[in-house]
């Protein structure tokens, strides 16, 4: 049965850690649910690890509804949200409830995650949770935003944490069921995490959130550059070169597939 917006909340008042990872198909999409992940996000970061472009910005809506369907096929149990991409849900409030219908009508998804806090943002959530769309929030470093943002910790003035921990506060009660917390001071994110009721998921916001994201391709050493926050389990950049070698020798010096094979 697929974890539900409702049991994450719960866990968050039992204290119980939420696990996310990002994915972009249907391949990784199965293991990670079979590895007991909770939440999926398909998110926009896809159009770096996946589509090869250098930003969050160029991909599209079609393309999120097409890679976000792949992921939820491979899920059985995993929660999966799907990232309304840049310029799908900003020009209004009717955008963006004709965007995320369309994620929610065309992939199966469970819920979205919008980005920003911003008053505007801020009743969209609203707008989205009054008729039935989950929404998870996002402030912090907002990856839609690095033209004004650029890449760099945010938060780390006074004025900047006021105005994060209102936003959280903002989208918490305007509806939204989760909020991630991106490559903010963990201090803030732990007053953060005390003040609102659902669940804080950190990414590069220290460890006393409800929970962690990381971008699976990151994680899984697969990425070319990954952000000082995350972590790479292992190097599969290294393991799938070796392999492809190997097998490109023995089909060169005609050792695959053996000559006694049928």
């Amino acid at each position: 049965m697929v974890l539900t917006t409702g049991q994450l909340i719960q866990w968050k008042q039992e204290g119980r850690a939420i696990v996310t990872l990002t994915a972009w198909d249907y391949g990784i999409a199965r293991l990670l649910d079979e590895a007991g992940v909770d939440i999926i996000l398909v998110g926009d970061s896809l159009a770096m690890v996946a589509l090869g472009h250098s930003t969050t910005l160029p991909v599209t809506l079609d393309e999120m509804l097409h890679h976000a369907a792949a992921v939820r096929r491979g899920v059985k149990r995993s929660l999966v949200v799907c990232d309304l991409p840049f310029l799908s849900y900003q020009e209004s409030t009717s955008q963006a409830i004709h965007s995320a219908g369309r994620v929610l009508k065309e992939t199966g998804v469970g819920a979205v995650k919008l980005e920003g806090g911003h008053p505007a943002i801020v009743e969209t959530v609203a707008q989205l949770t009054t008729i039935g769309i989950p929404v998870m929030g996002h402030v912090g470093l907002t990856p839609q935003s690095v033209h004004r943002l650029g890449y760099r910790q945010q938060g780390k003035s006074e004025t900047d944490a006021e105005r994060i921990l209102a936003e959280a506060i903002a989208l918490s009660q305007a509806g939204a069921f989760a909020i991630v917390l991106e490559h903010i001071p963990a201090n803030l994110a732990a007053q953060i995490t005390a003040k609102i009721p659902i669940p804080t998921i950190g990414i590069g916001a220290g460890p006393d959130c409800d929970g962690q994201v990381l971008v699976s391709a990151d994680l899984l050493g697969l990425s070319s550059k990954k952000p000082p926050f995350a972590k790479a389990y292992v190097n599969l950049q290294e393991v799938i070169t070796k392999a492809v070698r190997e097998y490109a020798m023995e089909v060169r010096d005609r050792q695959f597939p053996p000559s006694n094979s049928s």
